[in-house]
């Protein structure tokens, strides 16, 4: 029976991805639906279940949604978008944390240092989710570069500003100091080691090809480079990032020295070992969503309703950012990125760990540490309802506001 669903699960990604391209239902919410069916609903898989796999399984889907993502952007197009992104990404995480923090502290009644820490956990948006969709809709370069890159940031800025507070906890105080230099060494450093990979790897690309069976030794490569990445203590996900950016841009990093080192020239990716990445990112991306719908509890009340309230919350707070950052954009591209805040992955692993550290110093290091986790996996389940619901009500808008527009041309011709 399981073999059974899981291989209906991907004829039903290929009929929602179809109805969303319609401009119709969003696929991330179809897909949720399932798990939260096969999940909460019937019982018939529980997160316990999941519990070892689960958190493997999210990392590996974020990961190479980042490296195909990579891929398919242009150096020359984030060159050009490079100081929108880092103040839009910047002003968005901030204003975000503390939104929250100040909801946490008056409504929840969290100390402030747990419900800033709990404001770092959602500030953040999710890749898996953000990405996917966003090569769904139709969105200028721009906007589509700025989604990616803003999800890859800001997810390194959830990890590391939320451990800087659990550290604090643990210590009594929080060095802002060292929160940002973490926060610079993580992102530096993993875009070094991701460009040195794929330097190397591309000019070795034409040797791996000659191979049997090495279609999969480029990713099996990128497990390696995000493996490496992470137990020296950066962000592997930036790394994939840098990586596929490489290996889709290999014209910007030709080198004099890599002669000197007997590397032959940089090789590009070809068509069919991209549409082997993009198909394996396809079945991942799938499996994803619903592991996503069957880890929601739906136990405490409470949680769930202060989850809506915080998520409803951050939706309006970023809609009025973008109307003053984005002016000059079309409304499109305004409504897309003012849309496309759903929380995942990163806010749901952060949400376990300060549940961890109360179990193994065997004191309350975290006050309220249970209910920032139901609080937070709350927030990542209203912020997707909401953002799916909100993608399918502005485009079935925008689709026929252009009809509208396109008959006046008519007209007027």
């Amino acid at each position: 029976m399981t073999y059974i669903f899981l291989g209906l699960l991907i004829f039903c990604a290929h009929l929602f991805n179809a109805w969303f391209s319609r401009g119709r239902i969003p696929d991330v919410l179809l897909l949720m639906l399932i798990g939260i069916l096969v999940g909460p609903v019937s019982g018939w898989v529980s997160p316990e279940q999941l519990e070892g796999t689960g958190p493997v399984f999210a990392s590996l889907t974020l990961l190479f949604i980042l490296f195909d993502s990579g891929i398919d952007m242009r150096l020359d197009t984030i060159r050009k978008y490079w100081s929108g992104v880092v103040q839009v990404t910047l002003s968005s995480f901030v204003l975000s944390m503390s939104l929250v923090a100040v909801l946490a502290y008056f409504m929840v009644g969290l100390e402030m240092q747990v419900a800033m820490m709990l404001g770092s956990m959602v500030a953040g948006t999710a890749a898996a989710i953000v990405i996917p969709m966003a090569r769904q809709m139709r969105v200028s370069d721009k906007t589509r570069v700025m989604l990616t890159l803003e999800s890859a940031i800001s997810g390194v800025l959830c990890i590391v500003v939320s451990l800087a507070f659990i550290e604090g906890l643990k210590m009594g105080n929080i060095n802002i100091g060292s929160t940002i230099g973490r926060v610079l060494a993580s992102v530096l450093m993993a875009l070094v080691i991701g460009v040195v990979g794929g330097i190397v790897w591309s000019s070795f690309m034409d040797r791996i090809r000659k191979l049997q069976n090495s279609m999969f030794l480029t990713p099996a490569f990128v497990f390696v480079l995000y493996g490496l990445t992470e137990s020296l203590g950066y962000s592997g996900a930036i790394a994939a990032l840098a990586f596929g950016l490489v290996l889709g841009n290999p014209e910007y990093f030709e080198m004099s020295f890599l002669k000197k080192l007997r590397l032959r020239q940089m090789t590009p990716l070809e068509e069919d070992e991209k549409s082997f990445f993009k198909e394996f990112v396809f079945i991942l991306k799938t499996y994803f969503f619903v592991y996503v719908g069957i880890c929601i509890p739906f136990t405490n009340y409470t949680a769930l309703m202060y989850g809506a309230i915080i998520a409803a919350a951050l939706f309006v707070l970023r809609f009025v950012l973008v109307a003053v950052v984005g002016r000059k954009n079309t409304l499109e591209d305004r409504l897309t990125v003012s849309m496309l805040i759903p929380k995942g992955l990163v806010s749901a692993v952060l949400a376990s760990i300060p549940e961890q550290v109360n179990l193994a110093a065997g004191r309350v290091v975290v006050p309220g540490a249970t209910l920032v986790k139901h609080i937070t996996y709350s927030v990542i389940f209203c912020s997707i309802i909401i953002c799916s619901l909100l993608v399918l009500l502005t485009s079935k808008r925008l689709v026929k506001a252009q009809h509208e527009v396109q008959w006046e041309v008519k007209d007027e011709n």
